[in-house]
């Protein structure tokens, strides 16, 4: 009898809402989805019931925690570190998808897992490049710059954009709205930017990799454009995202690499750097 690895996650929104109908329609023969949890129940129960099986909610996140054997983190960047700190220490692992909630922390957290024999996962999220920026790091990377153009909708109500008072409605022409380090960049665009966390984590670091942000009126697609200079030569890639139906500050292909992830561990055949 095969053993199902029980899968638990944390936040019931829009990508815990995908990620827990895949797995319970296209991972059944691999994997058990047996609790959810997001800080506002309702959204817990709503899911439950989605996935037919009002069993799953959990009351907290130590409960989801005890029950499982793996936990993807699907919350707010705010939340994602405690709930890694918390699985890790529990000797679980854990998919992370709010990596900007990690950026200042991910070295703690990877000698943590290695202390606990715990495993951390990553999804490349919204972006292609990742496998070339790991191979490049074996050698010298000397610059890594992402340019990130979303439709001005994916930005409202951001903290920053207010202060800042920029107008995003109405807009004709695209207005940068940020350029700076990676590192501000999390800080600043937490829904918006997770894939500029993990290229930090991939490859200079946060302070180190370059971030332009724009807000554009001409396009409907969240777009992610990635240069990499190295001494194994340039990289470039331009990722057009889909953006999720339920959600405009992410892309579905963040959803989808959730799940490639989730092959990763479940199958022999590993592809990729």
């Amino acid at each position: 009898m095969v053993k199902l690895l029980k899968i638990g996650i944390a936040g019931c929104g829009a990508m815990g809402s995908s990620l827990a109908k895949i797995i319970v329609s296209d991972f059944s023969d691999k994997a058990q989805l047996v609790s959810l949890y997001d800080i506002d129940m309702q959204k817990s129960y709503t899911l439950a019931n989605i996935v037919n099986n009002p069993r799953l909610v959990a009351l907290n996140l130590e409960d989801l925690i005890n029950k499982v054997n793996l936990v993807i983190e699907a919350t707010k960047p705010e939340s994602s570190f405690d709930i890694a700190k918390k699985t890790i220490l529990a000797r679980r692992d854990i998919i992370i998808m709010s990596v900007g909630g990690i950026i200042d922390h991910y070295k703690e957290l990877e000698v943590l897992a290695e202390q606990k024999n715990a495993r951390i996962f990553i999804p490349s999220g919204a972006i292609c490049g990742i496998d070339g920026l790991k191979a490049a790091g074996r050698g010298k990377i000397n610059k890594v710059t992402l340019t990130t153009k979303k439709p001005p909708k994916a930005f409202l109500g951001l903290p920053y954009i207010l202060k800042k008072k920029i107008r995003l409605d109405n807009l004709k022409d695209d207005v940068v709205l940020f350029e700076g380090d990676a590192h501000f960049a999390s800080r600043y665009f937490p829904q918006n930017i997770n894939v500029a966390a993990t290229l930090s984590i991939v490859g200079l670091g946060a302070d180190n990799t370059r971030v332009r942000i724009i807000a554009s009126p001409n396009i409907t697609r969240n777009v992610h454009e990635i240069e990499i200079e190295s001494d194994s030569g340039k990289i470039f890639t331009r990722t057009e995202n889909i953006i999720h139906p339920d959600n405009p500050k992410t892309s579905y292909l963040a959803v989808l690499s959730a799940v490639a992830v989730l092959k990763y561990i479940f199958y022999p055949i590993r592809i990729g750097t």
